[in-house]
């Protein structure tokens, strides 16, 4: 975690991630149904943002652009300074891959694999030995509270120790975004609250720009921001 404390001591000139008059619309039947209009979000290192709207307002269409699944009808999405709709999906992947970590409702780790190994398997598709993967894999399990179980396959895991495991996958890599679709959604009470104050926990402490979809009200307001999409548009909540 020295690099990260490191970054934390340097000036942020500018976000993370900004997606910059994005829109979004889809065929449906003979119209066309526009999700998002124009919307401007900003995520700076180090804050965790909670996207808070109701089913069918745009969160998962937001998300989906902001991780580069899916392009803007209009509009641009910049990671880092760096913008994004002429890339070509070779290089989006290699950006993803990068750059942005993913945290689901479901865990989706593979279940033939250890806690460690599914953290090892993106690191090493980035490049990094089986070693160099293991050691940073078997820190940020650690750091979670998984040290003894980095042997275990997913199976011989709780639920929330599960998820743990994904959001280590999720920030292998030392990305600087991490996008998270309410991923405490299948946990219990208890078992969600820890979950999630370890998943905003880390973001901070490794200065990711983190942007969390979450239905939970009081896990939204211990978080820097608030976002919601009002017709079309991402509107900061009071």
């Amino acid at each position: 975690m020295a690099d990260a404390e490191q970054q934390q001591d340097q000036p942020q000139s500018e976000p993370a991630l900004f997606l910059s008059k994005v829109t979004r619309r889809y065929r449906e039947g003979d119209g066309v149904l526009e999700i998002l209009k124009g919307a401007d979000l900003a995520l700076w290192p180090g804050e965790a943002v909670a996207l808070v709207a109701p089913s069918g307002a745009g969160k998962s269409t937001l998300l989906h652009l902001a991780g580069l699944l899916d392009k803007p009808d209009d509009g641009e999405i910049f990671v880092g300074a760096a913008p994004t709709s002429k890339l070509s999906d070779l290089q989006r992947t290699a950006l993803r891959r990068h750059d942005i970590g993913f945290v689901y409702q479901f865990h989706h780790l593979l279940p033939e694999f250890s806690a460690l190994e599914n953290v090892c398997i993106p690191q090493m598709i980035a490049g990094l030995t089986r070693a160099e993967a293991g050691a940073r894999a078997t820190e940020l399990l650690t750091y979670l509270g998984l040290g003894q179980r980095l042997s275990h396959r997913p199976a011989e895991l709780s639920g929330g120790e599960q998820q743990r495991v994904a959001i280590a996958r999720a920030v292998a890599n030392a990305p600087r975004i991490l996008l998270a679709d309410e991923p405490t959604g299948n946990l219990d009470p208890k078992t969600a609250e820890r979950v999630f104050m370890t998943l905003v926990e880390l973001a901070r402490a490794t200065n990711l720009a983190a942007l969390i979809a979450t239905h939970n009200m009081d896990f939204a307001a211990r978080l820097d921001r608030r976002i919601t999409l009002e017709n079309g548009l991402a509107v900061e909540m009071a």
